[in-house]
Formats: structure tokens, C-alpha cells, sequence
């Protein structure tokens, strides 16, 4: 993609929609794609998989441990099965069976999580998933996806059905602003400069990647030249990509609707210091669960704004200096 610092951010369609139509197109190339589903299929889109082959789409009911030892036994006959629920039930309830039953026989399942983060809403903290990130990385075996608008989610659905082994794809429930063209290539495993930058580096994944944008354009404003770095692949991490990032532009900032404890940013650290030791800021939910509220409220309260991402730049740009 070329690379620009002025974008017209419109709104596009949820990820989490995103990821029900791309499954019908997969669904209709491949008889071995079925799906189960943990009565939410309304929510997680699945319900468009269901309308179209009933006889590949199981209701497990509200159980999603049990949903995801049934996906794993399917992978296990040679099916490529996809299982989804809200991402705080599929990775809590299910934790013991993605571990047992599909990380460590390294099994062909698909994970599906939505409604991550805080921006699901009124919904509430029971139903917010902010250690996703956190439990899927700790799944040995898995690959971890989050992208960013509607484009790379239907990208990443047919990689994640390409991908021989477990994958854990995360998806919002709101609308997203449409970052890529059509047609654009993404790869398992690799970043996308979105922006230019020589003074520091903003990285992010999800709904973080247009705020991100946002805030490199408010920056460019005051004069500091901001690269940003679209993060899709949280497992197996771009770590070229960082490296890079570290040594060119000397500071990061990693920005996500996640625990700063766990997600993404801490995986960027990990690579920062092993190979070009930069100062680094983290936006993201600190040590806190979040309220019910509406998503706009929730974002900008637990201060995941392109404000945000901008000034955690400046901070890191002091210690930089």
C-alpha cells in the first residue's frame, strides 16, 4: 500500500460482520469449513454461515467449553472448523479445552472471538474480553489475529482457513473506519507501514489502527513525524518490522482496547529489547475493568483516542531526547 499521511477515514462494516460474510465465500469454496456456534450466532454473524449450509453449522447451546472440544475433535477428522462466541466467553469458559484439546495436539481449529475489548458497550465488564490477547498468545501453537477494519478481516479469515493449525481471530462489534483498499495483500506474520515516520513509531491492531492514524495526522500538525504501523499478527509478531521501527525512528508507541498488562504492547517490548532497546508508552485499559457505557464514552474514558496516542508520543518523544 502506498504509503500517505492524509486518510479518509469513512465508516465501513464491524469485523465481527466482516468475519460472518468472508466465512460464507470460504463456505462455498471448501466443503470442509463448518462452523459451531454458542447460541449467539445473531451476534457473531454465523447465522449467515448457518442460512446457507445447515447441515455444516452445529449449535452447541450456551457452552462453549464444550463447543470448543467439538471443533477440536471435527479438526481432528479433517474438517477446518470455526467456532465463535463473545471473546470473554470463548477464551474463559473455553480456556481448559483450547489448551488441552487443541493447543497441544496442535489441532486445525479455528477460535473465533467478538465483541472484544471495551467497545462492545452497554454490554458491561462481564461480557468485555481485555485479556484475550493475553490467554490466546499463551496458547502454544496458536496463531493471533486482530485486524483492523473490514478488508483485513475478510483477508485474515481466508488466511486463517489456509493456515494448517489452531488460530485465534479477534473481532469488534462496532462499525470500523475502512482502512485498506480492496485487494490489498496481507500475510500471517507481517506488519503494514500505513505512514510514513522518522521521530517515532505508533503501533496498533484493531480498532486502535484508525486512532493511531489519527493521531499521526495531529502530530504531523506540531511538526513530529510519526510512522504507523498496522500490527495484525499479534502471534507469530513482525519482528523485523520492529526492529526497524526501533532503530530508525528511536521511540514507540503501542496503542490497543486491551490490559496494557498483556497484549500487544508487551510483545513489542520483549522484541524492542532484544534486538534495538528504545523508550517505549503503552495506551490501553491499565490494571482496571471498564463500566457499562456507551462504546464512545468507554474509549474515551479509559483513554483510547488518537488524543491519547499523541500524547503518549510527546511523553516518549521527552525521554527519547
Amino acid at each position: 500500500m502506498a504509503a500517505k499521511t492524509k486518510y479518509e477515514l469513512k465508516l465501513g462494516m464491524a469485523t465481527r460482520e466482516a468475519f460472518g460474510r468472508a466465512l460464507v465465500d470460504i463456505g462455498r469454496e471448501n466443503k470442509d469449513v463448518v462452523v459451531c456456534d454458542a447460541d449467539l450466532s445473531k451476534s457473531t454473524m454465523v447465522h449467515f454461515f448457518a442460512k446457507e449450509f445447515p447441515d455444516r453449522f452445529f449449535s452447541c447451546g450456551i457452552a462453549e467449553a464444550n463447543m470448543v472440544a467439538i471443533g477440536a475433535g471435527l479438526a481432528s477428522s479433517g474438517k477446518i472448523p470455526f467456532v465463535a462466541s463473545f471473546s470473554a466467553f470463548v477464551l474463559n469458559k473455553g480456556f481448559e479445552q483450547l489448551r488441552v484439546t487443541a493447543a497441544y495436539p496442535n489441532v486445525n481449529l479455528k477460535v473465533v472471538g467478538t465483541h472484544s475489548g471495551i467497545s462492545i458497550g452497554e454490554d458491561g465488564p462481564s461480557q468485555m474480553s481485555i485479556e484475550d490477547l493475553n490467554l490466546a498468545c499463551g496458547l502454544p501453537g496458536f496463531v493471533v489475529l486482530s485486524p483492523s477494519d473490514q478488508v483485513s478481516m475478510a483477508a485474515f479469515v481466508r488466511l486463517a482457513a489456509a493456515h494448517q493449525g489452531p488460530v485465534f481471530l479477534r473481532a469488534g462489534r462496532p462499525k470500523m473506519p475502512i482502512i485498506y483498499p480492496e485487494g490489498q495483500k496481507f500475510e500471517i506474520g507481517k506488519a503494514i507501514e500505513l505512514v510514513p515516520g522518522k521521530d517515532v513509531t505508533l503501533i496498533a491492531h484493531g480498532l486502535m489502527v484508525a486512532e493511531s492514524i489519527r493521531a499521526a495526522e495531529i502530530l504531523e500538525g506540531e511538526g513530529v513525524s510519526a510512522r504507523v504501523l498496522d500490527m495484525p499478527t499479534i502471534k507469530p509478531l513482525d519482528e523485523e518490522a520492529i526492529r526497524r521501527a526501533a532503530s530508525e525512528t528511536g521511540a514507540i508507541v503501542v496503542s490497543e482496547e486491551h490490559l496494557a498488562d498483556g497484549g500487544l504492547g508487551v510483545r513489542v517490548a520483549q522484541a524492542v529489547a532484544l534486538s534495538a532497546p528504545s523508550p517505549m508508552e503503552f495506551v490501553g485499559i491499565h490494571n482496571t475493568y471498564a463500566e457499562s457505557g456507551t462504546p464512545e464514552d468507554l474509549i474515551e474514558k479509559y483513554g483510547m483516542t488518537a488524543a491519547n496516542a499523541a500524547a503518549a508520543a510527546r511523553r516518549v518523544l521527552k525521554r527519547k531526547r
